[in-house]
């Protein structure tokens, strides 16, 4: 039998808190992207994109590589959360026919 880490299970729950880093995470999903090309498809400021993927990286669901002066995110497991959204998007129809 497994012991979950509560603290990292909580820290990726709070990590997909906010709409913006589930719309983030949801692009992801397609490939990796530069802070630029997030910048188009969530339309903030490029401080507080920074400021969302700083908390997905803390939750331990993105991470990045330079490339020059530019940093690229990508999914750190792409599976987990193809299923979680999956399974979020159920709950949402389950709870619309009621």
């Amino acid at each position: 039998m497994s012991v979950i880490n509560h603290e990292k299970v909580s820290e990726f729950f709070k990590a997909l808190s906010h709409p913006t880093r589930i719309a983030m995470v949801e692009e992801l999903l397609k490939n990796k992207k530069c802070v630029g090309d997030i910048k188009e498809f969530v339309k903030v400021r490029q401080p507080n994109i920074s400021q969302h993927l700083t908390v997905l990286k803390a939750g331990n669901i993105v991470d990045c590589v330079r490339d020059g002066k530019t940093r690229c995110y990508f999914l750190k497991n792409p599976k987990l959360m193809e299923k979680i959204l999956n399974m979020l998007e159920d709950m949402r129809a389950e709870s619309c026919q009621e």
